[in-house]
């Protein structure tokens, strides 16, 4: 399973980069605006940034709902850079206009998408990506995983290209279980993929490891 960062902090795309475990990254207005990006022109010039740490795929969002608008923001945001995947929401416009994306060459994730039908629609139209949206999902009382294991069946079923990537993760638990789903890629905050690292037994074994050093040594 891929790992992107969910994120728009260049120190932390820097940090997964420099752990060797970084696939890619998704970023949205919310993020930009975290990070005081303000401005169409600072914010492609932010994503280029982003494009020059990352080897892998960065998704860029539009911020238009209409078909004509999306069109026009997403050729502007995938001549930014070859890296940049064009980010749509799972609308009937944005599926009108992944199909449009995916005719000329230009990679898509649909995002918003909260049940198997919009990633039906959305692997139809040709998107690259899907990203179900597992820790909204958990907040309303339904079962974001349960979402991204359906997709992932349907897909294997039918023989759809389009990858599953698992949003809206908020913990390493979550990243367990899209893994054991079967999700092709999890985006997640550094937090939760830094958190596959705990466990106890390597703490104790790590302090055993070096006591017993430190009695042979000195």
């Amino acid at each position: 399973m891929k790992f992107f960062v969910d994120t728009a902090n260049l120190a932390q795309i820097r940090e997964a980069n420099d752990m060797g475990v970084l696939d890619g990254v998704t970023t949205n207005p919310s993020l930009m605006a975290k990070e005081g990006i303000k401005g169409v022109e600072n914010c492609k010039k932010h994503y280029v940034e982003i494009c020059n740490i990352v080897e892998g795929d960065v998704s860029a969002e539009v911020i238009a709902t209409d078909f004509e608008g999306m069109v026009r923001e997403g050729e502007e945001l995938a001549a930014l850079h070859r890296n940049i995947v064009v980010k749509v929401p799972c609308i009937a416009d944005g599926i009108k206009a992944i199909k449009y994306f995916t005719g000329k060459g230009i990679r898509t994730n649909c995002t918003l998408v909260f049940s198997p039908g919009q990633a039906l629609l959305a692997a139809k139209a040709g998107a690259t990506y899907v990203s179900p949206f597992v820790g909204r999902l958990d907040d309303v009382a339904s079962d974001g995983i349960e979402l991204v294991e359906k997709i992932v069946d349907m897909y294997r079923y039918y023989g759809f290209q389009t990858q599953v990537l698992a949003a809206s993760i908020r913990t390493t638990q979550h990243i367990i279980q899209c893994i054991e789903a079967g999700a092709d890629v999890a985006t997640c905050p550094l937090s939760a993929i830094k958190g596959l690292l705990n466990h106890p037994l390597t703490d104790i074994g790590l302090a055993k490891f070096l006591e017993d050093y430190r009695k042979v040594n000195g």
